[in-house]
């Protein structure tokens, strides 16, 4: 990767490693789903009418949207509502770097090195180690839905990459129409009409100023260089830059909630990391960013189609 296209990827862990408080201080009296399906329409809306859409189907979209937009993010914000600490939450997202890994070489041939796969053994590991902290003092419900998160985040990485959309901000603004009906009609069944109406009409400055982050900064910004990012090179040299999320977002927790991880959780989180890094780092070695993954042919990567979105503008 170039220094510019580095330098924006450390700026999106930056963005994303902030997310997790903020989400966190914006559920505070917003339904988590509601919450979510406003995010998303922040985020389509007015941006939908401005941009034209990518370029690889309806198919495509629907996929992506479904898995990388509300999959991802129904269940995290789920999983802080019921109580999953914000720092602890940023750690165990990130396991979707190895299940990254993992569903790209099963459906794109990028096929895993020996050290890649050791990485995600000793990333495994150290889940395993976080689990059994983490359970020691805390349900384990909000723990199972953020592992469905990275999940979903993964299987949407996989099919982004897979799709070389050209647009990466177009493909974040058309896939957030994806959310906000499934999302609003789930709060409207688990939370109830009267909950709703209530949380739309007594939005507090804080979930407000929330949802705007969250839409502009996370997903209108962080997103449209990540799908762009992701377009132009291998998994495998985009993806390890989100281990940095987890140590901001923990620093973040700590500063501003006073969470602090226990012992257990902490040496967890350094094995997990390890193994992570383990995995998708390839020191030493050319980025593989000419090759056509699934195909084994070469070719020039996919030049960004200048559509004039300020955030692919950056990104050339």
């Amino acid at each position: 990767m170039t220094l510019r296209h580095s330098s924006l990827a450390v700026l999106v862990a930056l963005i994303w490693g902030l997310n997790f408080v903020v989400i966190d201080e914006g559920l505070d009296g917003v339904p988590p789903l509601l919450f979510v399906a406003l995010r998303f329409v922040l985020v389509a809306i007015p941006a939908v009418f401005f941009l034209k859409p990518p370029a690889i189907g309806w198919r495509n979209i629907l996929a992506i949207g479904a898995f990388l937009s509300f999959g991802q993010f129904a269940l995290l914000y789920l999983a802080l509502h019921l109580g999953m600490p914000a720092g602890l939450a940023s750690l165990l997202l990130q396991t979707q770097v190895i299940l990254t890994v993992v569903i790209a070489a099963g459906f794109l041939g990028e096929r895993p090195s020996v050290r890649q796969v050791v990485g995600v053994i000793v990333g495994m590991v150290g889940l395993g180690i976080v689990i059994v902290g983490h359970s020691i003092v805390a349900p384990w419900v909000p723990l199972i839905i953020t592992l469905g998160a990275a999940l979903s985040w993964a299987i949407g990485n996989v099919l982004s990459r897979r799709a070389k959309v050209a647009s990466g901000l177009s493909l974040v603004v058309w896939t957030a129409l994806v959310v906000p009906i499934p999302s609003a009609a789930l709060a409207l069944i688990l939370d109830g009409p009267e909950a709703v109406g209530y949380a739309l009409t007594h939005l507090s400055i804080v979930a407000i100023l929330s949802t705007v982050y969250t839409a502009v900064a996370a997903s209108l910004i962080g997103y449209g260089i990540w799908n762009s990012l992701m377009a132009r090179y291998p998994t495998s040299a985009v993806v390890p830059f989100t281990l940095l999320v987890p140590v901001i977002g923990i620093a973040a927790a700590w500063l501003v909630q006073g969470e602090l991880p226990t012992v257990t959780e902490i040496i967890g989180g350094v094995v997990m990391l390890a193994g992570l890094a383990t995995a998708v780092l390839n020191r030493g070695r050319r980025p593989r960013s000419l090759e056509v993954a699934g195909s084994g042919a070469s070719a020039e990567p996919q030049r960004l189609e200048p559509v004039g979105e300020e955030v692919d503008d950056a990104l050339r």
